[in-house]
């Protein structure tokens, strides 16, 4: 670490718990964010301005004049260029050290695999439950551990899923795909600007924590925030041994597979 970096992260070494070894891991990290909107937003700009070594953004949307309300890493001047571009412009503005490679696609399961090999963390800043899920079995598969965020209207939630502890449950384990009802989307039902920055916010410091090696977060818990009246909740987790991605059932399937 040469002077330059050590005056720029200055204030995490002076934290015990992260210290030269812990910023160190954060330059040598690398996330995948899936999702470069509003909570894409405060994630990407925290994790660059941390120090984390190497950025993926994955999004295949355009900036929208509708997005500039909450979607902060964004611009008047980048309407109507892809997210991840736009991203990648103020990124580098924050923090010109950090990688960061910008795809602009929607990321199929085969795609999903082979990013997600490659990443440390797995950041999930998407906005519907089609890609949560395939997300949630990419990175069981490749056992990386999911951050996983999610605001609408007033309310938000946060919880990491850390598949490298067989013990951990998953997105499924949570809201079972089968039983999902009809989804809420900002455009329709809208959404309080400052939430997201308060859910990506929390998404980026479990992430942070994750890649210092710090074990004190959000693995096995899901943190719940009401933003009208700021009432926040933290619930267990706990694996459903009957999913029908991470359960019992589904890993002797599995294993049989393998083995065949």
């Amino acid at each position: 670490m040469n002077d330059q970096q050590l005056l720029r992260y200055s204030r995490h070494i002076l934290l015990n718990e992260i210290g030269i070894e812990g910023q160190q891991r954060l330059m040598n990290g690398r996330a995948l964010i899936i999702g470069m909107g509003g909570l894409g937003s405060p994630v990407a700009l925290y994790l660059a301005a941390s120090g984390v070594g190497h950025l993926t953004l994955c999004d295949h949307d355009t900036v929208d004049f509708s997005n500039l309300q909450r979607q902060i890493i964004h611009r008047n001047s980048t309407v109507g260029q892809p997210k991840v571009f736009s991203a990648k412009t103020a990124l580098h503005d924050i923090n010109p050290e950090v990688e960061c490679l910008a795809l602009p696609l929607r990321a199929d399961e085969a795609k999903l695999n082979e990013l997600i090999a490659r990443a440390d963390v797995v950041m999930d800043c998407s906005d519907n439950f089609d890609t949560r899920y395939a997300v949630n079995r990419a990175c069981l598969a490749q056992r990386k551990p999911l951050v996983s965020g999610a605001a609408i209207q007033f309310y938000g939630q946060v919880s990491l899923f850390d598949f490298r502890r067989e013990d951990a449950p998953c997105y499924n384990c949570l809201f079972p795909e089968d039983s999902v009802e009809e989804e809420l989307r900002c455009a329709t039902t809208g959404v309080f600007a400052p939430l997201v920055g308060i859910i990506g916010t929390l998404q980026a410091a479990e992430a942070l924590k994750l890649l210092m090696g710090i074990e004190h977060g959000l693995s096995g818990k899901l943190l719940s925030v009401n933003a009208l009246d700021m009432n926040i909740l933290r619930s267990n987790l706990s694996k459903d041994a009957a999913c029908r991605v991470c359960g019992e059932k589904h890993a002797a399937v599995e294993k049989q597979a393998l083995d065949s």
